[in-house]
């Protein structure tokens, strides 16, 4: 007479595996309704894509005979800096997004479903991070057009694209909790104007060595800064440490820092908004 064995997940186990794929499933179900909406509405994904290049043009042409960068061109200096901050830009749009979901009672609607919370929210960072990426690209390659050149390898430059991404989804939780707060979209739009300084006193458009000793101090050490000149490190290759001062090592660990720091303090900020509603 034999005897079968069987063997069952413990019940936490199972409970925990079916969380994870509720998780999954409505993360990218709202995923993919965010993205179905700028796929019907292309004028929204040419606006982001256009509005990004048509100002890094700007910048290239306006400042790009008046500001001169030791041992390069400046726009193979403002390219890095531009589209690390494109971040800050393409944000405002999360941020209005986000607020005219709870302005029309979508978000509303999401709560009443039994799926899990955080999901809505990470579902709107990773769709408005696919059209910061496609943007991205796009201004990538008309820079090529108008002159820039990677001084790093092509890995280096896969590299500082991988963070440009990274950075955009970290910031995409502050205009997420942004929109949470604001309500409507009008009101998200003026709350976005905060970022501004953020992206202006930074080493994105001149070196932080130009401005006055009491902006340095902010610029020097504010979280846009270390982002920029990480991916600025990564493209400009042997030329970076010449003109930044520091190893590419330097500002990778303190840009890490500053995203996981982002992601501490929005991410669940963000999420205990949203379940008080």
């Amino acid at each position: 007479m034999s005897t079968m064995a069987y063997t069952t997940d413990p019940p936490a186990t199972s409970a925990l595996s079916r969380r994870r794929a509720g998780l999954v499933r409505s993360t990218g179900t709202v995923t993919r309704r965010a993205l179905l909406r700028y796929v019907r509405t292309p004028q929204l994904i040419v606006m982001a894509t256009l509005q990004m290049s048509m100002f890094f043009l700007i910048y290239r042409y306006l400042f790009g005979g008046a500001i001169h960068i030791a041992g390069m061109p400046y726009v193979d200096f403002l390219v890095p800096g531009f589209i690390a901050t494109g971040v800050l830009f393409s944000g405002i749009g999360a941020a209005v997004a986000t607020a005219e979901d709870v302005h029309e009672g979508f978000v509303d609607r999401l709560r009443s479903l039994p799926i899990p919370r955080s999901s809505v929210l990470t579902a709107r960072a990773i769709a408005d991070t696919a059209i910061l990426t496609l943007a991205s690209a796009v201004t990538i390659a008309i820079a090529y057009a108008v002159g820039f050149r990677l001084h790093g390898s092509a890995l280096d430059g896969l590299a500082a694209f991988g963070l440009v991404v990274l950075f955009g989804f970290a910031f995409e939780w502050v205009f997420v909790t942004m929109g949470l707060f604001a309500g409507n979209g009008q009101a998200a739009q003026g709350m976005g104007m905060i970022v501004f300084p953020f992206a202006f006193i930074s080493s994105a458009y001149i070196p932080v060595a130009t401005m006055p000793s009491w902006l340095r101090v902010f610029a020097e050490h504010q979280p846009l800064t270390y982002m920029v000149d990480s991916v600025r490190a990564l493209t400009l290759g042997p030329h970076a440490e010449a003109l930044l001062g520091h190893p590419t090592s330097f500002f990778l660990t303190r840009a890490l820092i500053w995203t996981i720091a982002i992601f501490a303090v929005f991410l669940p900020v963000a999420v205990a908004k949203y379940r008080r509603g």
